[in-house]
Protein backbone atom coordinates (compact mmCIF):
# COMPACT_ATOMS: atom_id res chain seq x y z
CA UNK A 1 0.00 0.00 0.00
CA UNK A 2 1.48 3.37 -0.95
CA UNK A 3 2.31 5.56 2.02
CA UNK A 4 3.28 9.22 2.16
CA UNK A 5 5.14 10.17 5.33
CA UNK A 6 5.15 13.59 6.95
CA UNK A 7 8.74 14.60 7.69
CA UNK A 8 8.32 18.04 9.20
CA UNK A 9 9.22 21.42 7.87
CA UNK A 10 7.71 23.54 10.61
CA UNK A 11 8.98 22.85 14.11
CA UNK A 12 11.04 19.93 12.86
CA UNK A 13 13.20 20.98 9.93
CA UNK A 14 16.72 21.04 8.55
CA UNK A 15 18.94 17.99 8.99
CA UNK A 16 16.37 16.27 11.18
CA UNK A 17 13.66 16.45 8.49
CA UNK A 18 16.14 15.22 5.90
CA UNK A 19 17.11 12.28 8.15
CA UNK A 20 13.45 11.41 8.72
CA UNK A 21 12.84 11.58 4.96
CA UNK A 22 15.74 9.21 4.30
CA UNK A 23 14.50 6.81 6.96
CA UNK A 24 11.00 6.93 5.47
CA UNK A 25 12.41 6.08 2.05
CA UNK A 26 14.47 3.20 3.45
CA UNK A 27 11.37 1.83 5.18
CA UNK A 28 9.40 1.83 1.91
CA UNK A 29 7.50 5.12 1.78
CA UNK A 30 6.34 6.21 -1.67
CA UNK A 31 6.89 9.89 -0.91
CA UNK A 32 7.45 12.41 1.85
CA UNK A 33 5.29 15.39 2.75
CA UNK A 34 6.87 18.59 4.02
CA UNK A 35 5.01 21.29 5.95
CA UNK A 36 4.47 24.76 4.50
CA UNK A 37 7.13 26.64 6.53
CA UNK A 38 10.01 24.50 5.21
CA UNK A 39 12.72 26.46 3.43
CA UNK A 40 13.56 25.86 -0.19
CA UNK A 41 17.13 25.14 0.89
CA UNK A 42 15.97 22.20 3.03
CA UNK A 43 13.82 20.90 0.15
CA UNK A 44 16.85 21.15 -2.15
CA UNK A 45 19.06 19.22 0.30
CA UNK A 46 16.31 16.64 0.84
CA UNK A 47 15.94 16.24 -2.92
CA UNK A 48 19.67 15.51 -3.22
CA UNK A 49 19.42 12.91 -0.43
CA UNK A 50 16.32 10.87 -1.30
CA UNK A 51 14.95 9.32 -4.47
CA UNK A 52 11.23 9.35 -3.66
CA UNK A 53 8.91 12.28 -4.40
CA UNK A 54 8.76 15.30 -2.13
CA UNK A 55 5.24 16.63 -1.64
CA UNK A 56 5.34 20.28 -0.55
CA UNK A 57 2.43 21.75 1.37
CA UNK A 58 1.10 25.14 0.27
CA UNK A 59 -1.26 27.01 2.59
CA UNK A 60 -1.73 30.35 0.83
CA UNK A 61 -1.43 31.82 -2.65
CA UNK A 62 1.48 33.90 -1.27
CA UNK A 63 3.49 30.75 -0.54
CA UNK A 64 6.60 30.31 -2.72
CA UNK A 65 5.32 27.20 -4.47
CA UNK A 66 7.40 27.99 -7.56
CA UNK A 67 10.52 28.01 -5.39
CA UNK A 68 9.47 24.75 -3.74
CA UNK A 69 9.08 23.10 -7.14
CA UNK A 70 12.42 24.45 -8.37
CA UNK A 71 14.07 23.18 -5.17
CA UNK A 72 12.89 19.62 -5.85
CA UNK A 73 9.28 19.16 -4.79
CA UNK A 74 7.43 17.22 -7.46
CA UNK A 75 3.89 17.30 -6.05
CA UNK A 76 2.02 20.10 -4.29
CA UNK A 77 -0.32 19.52 -1.35
CA UNK A 78 -2.72 22.45 -1.17
CA UNK A 79 -4.23 23.07 2.26
CA UNK A 80 -5.59 26.59 2.12
CA UNK A 81 -8.77 26.31 4.16
CA UNK A 82 -11.65 28.13 2.47
CA UNK A 83 -9.24 29.30 -0.26
CA UNK A 84 -8.05 25.83 -1.27
CA UNK A 85 -10.03 25.59 -4.53
CA UNK A 86 -8.92 29.11 -5.51
CA UNK A 87 -5.26 28.25 -4.86
CA UNK A 88 -5.57 24.98 -6.80
CA UNK A 89 -7.11 26.82 -9.75
CA UNK A 90 -4.35 29.46 -9.72
CA UNK A 91 -1.54 26.88 -9.62
CA UNK A 92 -3.23 24.69 -12.24
CA UNK A 93 -3.50 27.69 -14.59
CA UNK A 94 0.22 28.42 -14.13
CA UNK A 95 1.54 24.86 -14.48
CA UNK A 96 -1.03 23.05 -16.60
CA UNK A 97 -2.16 19.48 -16.27
CA UNK A 98 1.29 17.96 -15.77
CA UNK A 99 1.82 19.06 -12.16
CA UNK A 100 0.34 16.61 -9.62
CA UNK A 101 -1.80 18.43 -7.06
CA UNK A 102 -3.23 16.94 -3.87
CA UNK A 103 -5.65 19.16 -1.96
CA UNK A 104 -7.79 19.15 1.14
CA UNK A 105 -11.42 18.67 0.26
CA UNK A 106 -13.05 20.75 2.93
CA UNK A 107 -16.00 19.96 5.14
CA UNK A 108 -18.57 18.69 2.64
CA UNK A 109 -19.27 17.24 -0.80
CA UNK A 110 -19.73 20.70 -2.31
CA UNK A 111 -16.25 21.88 -1.33
CA UNK A 112 -14.73 18.58 -2.41
CA UNK A 113 -16.31 18.92 -5.86
CA UNK A 114 -15.18 22.57 -6.10
CA UNK A 115 -11.62 21.51 -5.36
CA UNK A 116 -11.72 18.70 -7.93
CA UNK A 117 -13.23 21.06 -10.52
CA UNK A 118 -10.43 23.55 -9.76
CA UNK A 119 -7.91 20.93 -10.85
CA UNK A 120 -6.90 18.78 -7.89
CA UNK A 121 -5.78 15.27 -8.87
CA UNK A 122 -6.41 13.83 -5.42
CA UNK A 123 -8.37 14.88 -2.35
CA UNK A 124 -7.47 14.42 1.30
CA UNK A 125 -9.98 14.82 4.07
CA UNK A 126 -10.46 13.95 7.68
CA UNK A 127 -13.12 11.26 7.94
CA UNK A 128 -15.70 11.34 10.70
CA UNK A 129 -14.53 9.87 13.98
CA UNK A 130 -15.92 6.56 15.18
CA UNK A 131 -17.76 8.55 17.86
CA UNK A 132 -19.46 10.66 15.15
CA UNK A 133 -20.51 7.57 13.23
CA UNK A 134 -21.66 5.75 16.35
CA UNK A 135 -23.73 8.79 17.37
CA UNK A 136 -25.75 8.48 14.15
CA UNK A 137 -26.19 4.73 14.65
CA UNK A 138 -27.32 5.18 18.25
CA UNK A 139 -29.82 7.85 17.23
CA UNK A 140 -31.34 5.39 14.75
CA UNK A 141 -31.55 2.75 17.48
CA UNK A 142 -33.32 5.20 19.81
CA UNK A 143 -35.84 6.19 17.17
CA UNK A 144 -36.54 2.55 16.34
CA UNK A 145 -37.44 1.84 19.97
CA UNK A 146 -39.75 4.86 20.41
Amino acid sequence: MPVFVGVGGGRTTGNRSIAIALQAELLGAYGVVVNAPISNEVIKEMYSTIDIPIIATVVTDKDDYVGKLKAGASILNISGGINTAKIVKQIRSEFGEELPIIATGGPNDKTIIETIDAGANAITYTPPTSADIFEVVMEKYRKAIE
